[in-house]
């Protein structure tokens, strides 16, 4: 499911995009990566579905639904996939976003149960393991309607 980014994020996006123009003679990419798409991708799940953030303080939850279920969000602006890390505490929730900032607009590609993503990493593992976007496509699209969080703002498609 496809969304317009929320307003304050295409101001961002569009500021990257212009440095991308001026600079373009010399091939610069200014390409959003690490802690910023992060920070991005849980600023777009408190707008689209009004998640209540927990800041930096929370290992593996990253906020709570209107419901009380504890979600985690991964974002990416690549077609890649999410990086894992093994923590203590899972949510019962994942939200996984693509952005893609050129044309600003992003993509949900799975919003379901995060035991579910979880089954296909391995149980223990050293550093980051990543799922691929295809394979969050797969377990999406066997994940039930009731199971998926409401957006809870008009959306673009």
């Amino acid at each position: 499911m496809k969304f317009e980014l929320p307003s304050s994020v295409r101001k961002l996006v569009a500021a990257r995009n212009e440095l991308k123009a001026h600079f373009s003679d010399v091939d610069l990419h200014f390409t959003f990566d690490g802690n910023l798409v992060g920070d991005l991708g849980e600023a777009v799940a408190a707008e689209l579905y009004k998640l209540k953030l927990t800041g930096r303080s929370n290992e593996g939850v990253d906020g709570y639904a209107a419901d009380g279920r504890s979600v985690q969000v991964k974002a990416s602006g690549t077609a890649r996939g999410a990086a894992f890390r093994l923590v203590e505490t899972k949510a019962d929730h994942l939200l996984f976003f693509h952005f893609n900032y050129d044309e600003c607009f992003g993509e949900v590609i799975y919003n379901g149960p995060e035991e579910q993503v979880r089954k296909s990493l391995p149980e223990t593992w050293v550093g980051q393991r990543s799922v691929s976007a295809a394979t969050f496509r797969q377990l999406n699209a066997l994940v039930n309607d009731t199971d998926r969080l409401p957006m809870q703002m008009p959306r673009e498609n």
